[in-house]
């Protein structure tokens, strides 16, 4: 549960560490949301309430799997919950999902999902149905610090980290929007889960520990630590914890070879340098043949992808002895980007020089390119708004505030 030493977040930077204020927004009608609590904070909610410990040990689990495995958000719909308790919970506790200001189908099925939270800060959620599997990409935080040269969401400020519930809350519409309740592994859409949405996940450590323990939680959403990958730029510290004590697959935007490309379009590698995040990924709890190192590595034309930096990529690899697939993305444009798009000959040359080393290196095809849903475009339409509506909409804040 979210306390008051929650209220500042040192984020670090690439540079320094940036605290990001992230005050807890009570609901308005005074009631605790019990979206993202863990199952002990559930019932200690439910203890501070003045439930008997014997009554919130079982409450709690009624409700966890109300939550989780039906997803019921009225309780007057928990059946094995008596009339009377219904009414008790309802006064003091809710179910939440996240607002959805705006939901976009692609021409190619891809979903986007843009949602606010109660602080009016907006985030993006991403499903890309495929034909033997459906993907959701999931944000960490609003915005993102490292500012990534070839990324849309790297343009944006950081503004803060989401918590356990926003995160989970991503899984949790989907699955409504998806029609896939009760959960169950046999036939359903959505099969996997990439942390790879607006903002760093490692630079969010425990929200983002905390959400994916409720969805990996087999007595809940019930999905697989094999199904779940989480993306990072390199945060070279925070990697050993994350597969000591999250355990899913790990997926590293690498996006180029040497120092001096990797410097200009990942900035992060000016504080971890390359050597150093391969060398974290060789350490890597669990990596292995079967539960292989993805590699993100998107084409920028004449930056990162000459027949010499794919011989690189092979040997710095082989060097480290890493279980790896090589995602291989097209650049996906957005208005004012300094690069462009490697030409399809060019990436299939560099997919396979890779191949004839050994390592699989498939291209990624662009989804959702038409409602901005494609890898490095996620950016919140409130960043696109006119300078106008934003004024107009802070006025209306303003005076709602009082």
């Amino acid at each position: 549960m979210q306390t008051a030493s929650a209220a500042l977040m040192p984020i670090p930077g690439h540079i320094d560490p940036v605290p990001v204020p992230r005050a807890a927004v009570p609901r308005p009608d005074g009631r605790i949301d019990l979206l993202g609590l863990s199952k002990l904070d559930l019932r200690m909610a439910l203890e501070t309430a003045q439930l008997e410990p014997k009554q919130a040990k079982l409450r709690a689990k009624q409700l966890w799997h109300w939550i989780y495995n039906r997803g019921v958000t009225d309780f007057a719909l928990m059946t094995d919950i008596s009339k009377t308790m219904q009414p008790w919970l309802a006064n003091r506790f809710a179910i939440s999902r996240p607002e959805v200001v705006e939901a976009q189908v692609s021409t190619d099925g891809t979903r986007k999902w843009l949602l606010r939270a109660p602080d009016g800060e907006d985030y993006e959620a991403v499903f890309i149905p495929d034909a033997d599997r459906g993907t959701l990409c999931v944000s960490s935080q609003v915005g993102c610090t490292l500012n990534c040269r070839f990324c849309h969401t790297g343009t944006m400020r950081l503004v803060r980290n989401l918590t356990a519930a926003e995160i989970v809350g991503q899984v949790m519409l989907a699955r409504d929007a998806l029609g896939e309740w009760p959960s169950t592994p046999e036939g359903r859409m959505l099969t996997n889960i990439v942390m790879m949405g607006m903002g760093e996940p490692l630079y969010n450590f425990d929200a983002v520990k905390d959400a994916l323990g409720i969805v990996m939680d087999g007595d809940g959403l019930a999905l697989s630590k094999r199904r779940i990958t989480l993306s990072t730029s390199g945060v070279v510290p925070m990697m050993a914890r994350a597969g000591a004590e999250i355990g899913v697959n790990l997926a590293v935007s690498l996006h180029g070879v040497t120092k001096e490309i990797r410097d200009e379009i990942v900035p992060l590698n000016r504080k971890y340098g390359i050597e150093e995040l391969l060398q974290a990924c060789a350490d890597y709890p669990g990596a292995n043949n079967a539960r292989r190192i993805t590699f993100e590595y998107v084409m920028l034309k004449d930056k990162n992808d000459s027949d010499a930096d794919a011989h690189e990529l092979v040997r710095l690899l082989k060097h480290y002895q890493l279980p790896a697939k090589v995602n291989l993305i097209p650049f996906n444009p957005w208005p004012g980007a300094a690069y462009e798009t490697s030409t399809p000959e060019r990436v299939k040359r560099f997919s396979e020089i890779v191949f004839h080393a050994g390592i699989s290196a498939p291209v990624r095809t662009p989804r959702g390119r038409d409602i901005d849903a494609a890898c490095g475009q996620l950016k919140t339409a409130s960043e696109k708004k006119s300078r106008a509506e934003l004024d107009r909409l802070a006025e209306e804040k303003q005076a709602a505030l009082g």
